[in-house]
């Protein structure tokens, strides 16, 4: 019997203790961007991280900002796509990547071969 406790209250702690695992990635980020004939922009992306369920939106160089969609993070590691209307064409991109304390690189995939790799620094 006092085995059988034993593991029941090691599985509770680890089930309980997973969502604390996750890297503090609320709030706003700031990445400069480059865009074509050497000029630069900010991109901001704003994050919520609810267990391992990630929200947010990313406001881009033009449009409005654009709400992030299966938003994960698992530990430092964090995913998710966005959904843009370009010109009347419906651009996807996925973005996966890694936090480390204030900075969050991203790879972007546009999934038509083309991407690219974002530094966002958190906003302070």
């Amino acid at each position: 019997m006092n085995l059988r406790r034993c593991a029941v209250a090691v599985a509770m702690t680890v089930s309980f203790g997973v969502p604390s695992l996750a890297a503090d990635v609320d709030g706003k980020w700031i990445a400069q961007v480059a865009l074509r004939g050497g000029a630069s922009a900010t991109q901001t992306l704003t994050l919520k991280a609810a267990g391992d369920t990630l929200t947010g939106n990313m406001q881009g160089t033009v449009g409005p900002p654009a709400e992030i969609s299966n938003g994960t993070i698992m530990g430092n590691e964090v995913a998710f796509k966005i959904v843009r209307q370009v010109n009347g064409e419906r651009i996807e991109q996925s973005y996966k990547g890694t936090l480390a304390g204030d900075e969050l690189k991203l790879s972007a995939d546009n999934g038509r071969g083309g991407g690219r790799d974002l530094i966002f620094k958190r906003d302070k």
